[in-house]
């Protein structure tokens, strides 16, 4: 199977759900299905917008972002309905736990998108046959239809999975280029926008061809070093790797680590665990940030994949606040089958100024002894400066590295939990 794959190149995945919000809802309420449904921001207020709809409302011409006026105009027996962001929330997280079970190269790029990198993941077959195997998982599980685009880099994989909705499957090769995307308009080009394709058709650039063979002199004047990115994708060609931790706006500080046996013993995981948890926790006190979320990763013997995570009441930073909500997590989502890789995440994560204690009755004797010593340190900071006094767990790497185990890597995060996310989503222009 591994003469499928190129001896050089990448194979990259693109998995986009279709019509993701109105297809959540017609998987909780089968009642919906085959009918036009739309969900929309204010269903009360006639100036309520469509964030997306099923593919029997754009029939009747709905599209997202059209007035609700104008949609129940086009289609008098449209059925509206609120957004149900824990739902959908619920059914993302649902979904990008069956791409990690085919690789740990998975990148979300949105709620119900996301890219794969399958080049090492041959074991389970020729690379149509894992698109073919994980659109019918996440049709089967979790009644939810996905595109998928098959390409050789993430710009190549994002067109294929636009070509065929719903329920496709495109390969998009870079010798298919010219034949395939040159002809096609300029606006169709994934990052091409409004106004990027006004500007372009101001340099006479229709086509996604003509963009392809453009003056780059011309195109960084008019649209600087992203000219020259769009050139080169039109041509085919992105170097982008797939990365779990691309989200820039979700950072998370993780570590991970593959076990040298596969483990069943619930006191050795826990153990590793411990370990894992005290180098996130140097870690986030080297950025000097505190964690609002805590996440583990575990992937059994058989390669499946789980995440799970938790918002915390208070934001923590300690070794012990982390072993304890990562050991609360294990134990309840653990199987109990044999283990190979385990790891902890710190997601949304914030400046200690911005980190809010709420005491309670627990905590507030422990945090009261150290009140006295917290107010000395404040007073020498504002004689001496900010940085006078910090923690031993901020000090260079070099200083305070002791014994590692496995990879040093951060494992992906949840980053739909984070508040930022919710408005992201609220937003989102749903093309699928």
């Amino acid at each position: 199977m591994k003469q499928m794959y190129p001896k050089n190149g990448r194979v990259i995945l693109h998995v986009d759900m279709n019509s993701f919000y109105a297809s959540v809802e017609m998987a909780y309420d089968s009642s919906l299905k085959g009918k036009p449904l739309a969900i929309a921001g204010n269903p009360e207020e006639r100036r309520g917008i469509i964030v997306t709809c099923s593919y029997e409302a754009r029939r009747y011409g709905v599209k997202t972002t059209m007035p609700l006026w104008e949609a129940k105009k086009l289609c008098p027996q449209l059925i509206i309905m609120k957004p149900n962001f824990d739902r959908y929330r619920e059914a993302s997280i649902g979904m990008f736990d069956i791409l990690r079970e085919y690789t740990t190269l998975v990148e979300p790029v949105s709620i119900d998108e996301g890219y794969l990198d399958i080049t090492d993941s041959y074991e389970y077959g020729s690379p149509l046959k894992i698109a073919e195997t994980i659109q019918k998982q996440i049709f089967q599980q979790m009644d939810l239809p996905c595109s998928i685009g098959i390409a050789p880099n993430k710009f190549l994989a994002k067109m294929a999975s636009d070509m065929k909705k719903p329920m496709g499957i495109t390969v998009l090769r870079k010798r298919d280029v010219p034949r395939i995307l040159w002809p096609k308009e300029v606006e169709e080009m994934h990052g091409v926008g409004t106004k990027t394709g006004e500007k372009l058709r101001n340099l006479k650039i229709t086509t996604i061809g003509e963009l392809a063979r453009a003056n780059e002199l011309q195109l960084k004047a008019s649209l600087g070093i992203n000219g020259l990115r769009l050139k080169q994708k039109a041509n085919g060609t992105d170097n982008r790797k797939v990365d779990p931790d691309s989200a820039a706006e979700f950072k998370s500080v993780g570590n991970s680590t593959t076990l040298p046996r596969d483990v069943s013993n619930q006191r050795e995981l826990l153990n590793v665990f411990e370990k894992l948890a005290g180098q996130v926790s140097s870690r986030l006190k080297r950025k000097k940030v505190l964690a609002a979320s805590l996440g583990i990763t575990i992937r059994y013997k058989d390669r499946k994949t789980i995440t799970r995570s938790r918002k915390l009441k208070n934001p923590i930073q300690q070794e012990d606040e982390i072993f304890t909500m990562a050991k609360e997590l294990f134990i309840k989502h653990w199987n109990g089958n044999a283990v190979r890789l385990i790891g902890i995440a710190g997601t949304n994560l914030v400046q200690p100024q911005q980190a809010v204690k709420q005491l309670d009755l627990f905590s507030y004797e422990k945090d009261a002894k150290k009140e006295p010593l917290f107010q000395t340190m404040d007073l020498l900071r504002k004689k001496y400066g900010s940085k006078i006094i910090d923690h031993a767990g901020s000090l260079s790497e070099a200083k305070m590295a002791g014994p590692r185990i496995g990879t040093d890597t951060s494992f992906n995060k949840d980053f739909l939990q984070n508040s930022r996310a919710k408005k992201k989503i609220e937003e989102k222009d749903d093309n699928s």
